[in-house]
């Protein structure tokens, strides 16, 4: 029998590691690259071993398999381990009736969004917008702080409780499909595209603003003869673009409540700084030829002939088969629009809102002389913001410069895909578990031929491009039409690079990840959940994306 000792994962020299808890290092700790790729700051490290695990854990409390999640910063990088809890004595009994509970939620996702969970968010939502950071005094910043904070959990709780059926119904319906038609393995994913959503609705509305700003003579001067960064100055200093940029603001008020990735509150929103929007549009205003609305829509136009061919062949299955069927493609659908609806309320507004409180107190703290600038504030835990706003005669400063200094530090660290100790045996096959798979990726399989890497199929198709290794937002100039998007995983503040892009390759996730819907949007390949190829791939190499095989194929240079 295996040892826990032989199960041991080896800790690479240069990222030493010190367990709070001997029993910690029991745990099966995995990084998430996907959400977290960075090493981040304290703050933002702090919110996720203090209030996300707190609401994973709450949201699989009462479910058929209840588990308590533990997120720990390991030298500024998030790791997660997932610790199965001891079942009630009813457990039998209360598996089965949530399980026939959850079936019957399935396809009615879509209208449990819209009359539950979405009006607690945007409650929680107005409590933020209509409290005035600017005018609070300390006092009342400290409570509002500590009453924010228990939000923030309940916000993220409803995330978590979204999620999970979202993804499970995707993998329900694929199941399915591919049991009854074993030869489309993308076929169950041609009859879910196509629906609108709150990321293509703001893509659509930032390539309107480009052909808005190609419309306006001084706007497109001031694009086409200025840096991104320089643009929204110099069209605000212009008289005659002033309706234009009134545009832009608000298109930045609706859309821009959003960072550079998914949730990390150091990062400043679009609001803050529009360089990321001016990007995209000086971008779409070099695509003059496209009509990017009606390539959106097309994808409705083949999931209507695709459905309509797969329930002609249903016609000679039993009835209950295809009541089945039409209820998982129901549930399918409507997730498919949660998978973006959600990170545009929850992942995006609330992290906004969370940023612009811990940047009101960090002025607070400022003001007070305990640490040099408001931005200081993000290496700061939630505790010690705590305690420094409600009483601020500490000095932080000395603390602050120890914590930039080992933040530098662990972001030149590359953190290892696991840590602890390997779990006694292989995951359950469940749909539960295909769904988290699918979702964040497993380990790619080894190549079977040289000068290739392996991942999951995301979106089919097969292209060859000049690879752009894009390592964040920033680095985005770089692409070109026709080059291929080669990064560790994308967001949703990234899709309108998919607009450019011939192709999509990432180091992370699965058919159902963010990378491979947005992709499949689109209409281009895209391959998932290779593990390495932003670091194996050089920027500029020429190579063959084939997102239907999984396979990327290494030419030479372009």
């Amino acid at each position: 029998m295996e040892t826990q000792l032989e199960r041991t994962i080896p800790v690479p020299p240069d990222f030493p590691v010190e367990w709070d808890a001997p029993e910690d290092s029991r745990l099966f700790w995995t990084h998430d690259r996907m959400h977290f790729p960075r090493a981040m700051m304290p703050l933002m490290a702090s919110v996720t071993s203090e209030l996300l695990s707190r609401a994973i854990t709450t949201a699989f409390s009462d479910s058929p398999t209840p588990m308590r999640a533990e997120l720990r910063p390991i030298n500024g990088f998030a790791y997660t381990a997932i610790v199965p809890l001891p079942p009630p004595p009813d457990a039998a009994e209360r598996q089965a009736r949530q399980q026939a509970e959850l079936m019957q939620l399935l396809p009615r996702i879509g209208e449990v969004w819209e009359n539950v969970w979405l009006p607690e968010v945007q409650e929680n939502l107005r409590f933020w917008e209509e409290f005035d950071l600017d005018g609070a005094t300390r006092a009342e910043l400290v409570a509002h702080l500590e009453e924010s904070l228990a939000r923030l959990v309940r916000v993220w709780t409803v995330h978590m409780t979204v999620v999970f059926p979202v993804h499970l119904a995707m993998q329900l319906f694929d199941d399915m499909y591919r049991d009854l038609f074993p030869d489309e393995p993308f076929g169950s994913f041609r009859l879910t595209q196509g629906f609108d959503n709150k990321t293509l609705e703001g893509d659509r509305a930032l390539w309107a603003l480009s052909r808005e700003a190609q419309a306006v003579p001084a706007a497109r001067a001031i694009f086409e003869e200025h840096v991104a960064a320089e643009v929204m100055a110099a069209l605000e200093a212009e008289p005659e673009t002033a309706e234009f940029v009134a545009a832009l603001r608000a298109y930045l008020e609706e859309y821009g409540q959003r960072g550079a990735d998914y949730e990390d509150v150091a990062d400043p929103s679009w609001i803050e700084d529009p360089t990321p929007a001016v990007k995209r549009i000086k971008d779409f205003m070099g695509q003059g030829h496209r009509d990017l609305a009606a390539e959106l829509d097309a994808r409705a136009a083949e999931r209507e002939e695709a459905l309509a061919e797969v329930r002609e062949r249903l016609q000679s299955y039993p009835a209950p088969v295809v009541e089945q069927f039409e209820q998982l493609l129901t549930a399918a659908q409507q997730s498919t629009v949660l998978t973006e609806v959600h990170n545009f309320w929850i992942d995006f507004r609330s992290t906004y809102r969370a940023r612009r409180l811990f940047l009101a107190c960090g002025r607070h703290l400022a003001e007070a002389g305990v640490i040099a600038s408001g931005d200081d504030v993000f290496y700061l835990t939630i505790p010690e913001l705590q305690r420094a706003l409600a009483e601020p005669a500490e000095d932080l400063r000395p603390l602050i410069a120890r914590r930039q200094a080992e933040h530098r530090r662990h972001s030149a660290l590359r953190p290892p895909p696991a840590l602890g100790t390997m779990p006694p045996g292989p995951p359950p096959d469940d749909p539960m578990t295909r769904s988290n798979m699918n979702f964040f990726g497993a380990p790619p399989p080894p190549p079977e031929e040289s000068g290739a890497l392996r991942g999951a199929a995301g979106s089919p198709g097969a292209v060859r491009g000049t690879a752009r290794v894009i390592r964040s937002l920033a680095d985005s100039d770089k692409l070109e039409a026709g080059d291929v998007l080669v990064t560790e995983s994308t967001a949703p503040p990234w899709t309108t690079l998919f607009a450019r892009a011939a192709a999509v390759v990432t180091d992370t996730g699965g058919i159902l990840s963010h990378s491979a819907v947005v992709a499949r949007e689109y209409g281009i390949p895209a391959v998932v959940g290779t593990g390495m190829a932003s670091s194996t791939i050089r920027d500029g190499q020429l190579i063959e994306v084939n997102g239907t095989d999984g396979i990327v194929r290494l030419l030479g240079d372009a």
